[in-house]
């Protein structure tokens, strides 16, 4: 249990000085001699815990924001778990802009995208359980797929180009549209099933 602390802390640490770096330079700029002379660690260890800086980049992501807001429950407050990503998206907005200049929009998406997923099949599932309805894995996992796309995409809009939408519309919209539609989809689905 140490040794995890200590590795987690490690990482930390890696993580603060890519961060550091990442306000005034692009991610394809910073080199890892720079993070761990920032860092006071030596070369070996940077790459004991990562592949190289965008691995780094991908667990900082994760663990920053992603880890928190799977700890909502979305069904009893939606609404506090989008604001905290739409907050988490203001308050890193440099280093969203720097990764998205360096990696691109598609794999950005799959970085928002991936951390979206557990949310939103625990949400179909529990509509589904809910509203006493049986519905194939193979068409959750579609309808899974079709709303992370959504909210990666609009979260990432979002960052790049604040003047469409304001923070709280940007909120009250995905939360419209995520509970109105899926409970509807998920009833047509289970009726048109039965009719087959």
């Amino acid at each position: 249990m140490k040794y995890e602390i200590t590795s987690f802390n490690t990482k930390k640490s890696l993580a603060e000085s890519l961060k550091k770096a990442m306000k005034s330079k692009p991610l394809s700029k910073i080199t890892v001699s720079e993070i761990i002379l920032d860092c006071g660690v030596n070369r070996k260890t940077f790459y004991y815990h990562f592949e190289n800086i965008y691995a780094l980049l991908k667990w900082m992501l994760e663990q920053e924001a992603i880890e928190v807001v799977k700890s909502f429950d979305l069904l009893v407050n939606p609404e506090e778990a989008f604001s905290f990503a739409i907050d988490y998206v203001d308050e890193n907005k440099h280093i969203l802009n720097c990764a998205y200049d360096s990696m691109g929009r598609e794999e950005m998406k799959r970085f928002f995208a991936t951390d979206f997923e557990g949310i939103l099949r625990s949400i179909i599932d529990s509509i589904a359980t809910e509203s006493n309805l049986t519905i194939d894995e193979n068409f959750k996992s579609f309808l899974v797929s079709f709303y992370m796309e959504a909210l990666a995409g609009m979260l990432i809009n979002y960052f790049q180009d604040r003047e469409k939408h304001s923070r709280q519309e940007l909120i009250d919209y995905m939360l419209l549209i995520l509970r109105t539609s899926i409970s509807a989809i998920l009833k047509e689905k289970s009726a048109d099933a039965r009719n087959d």
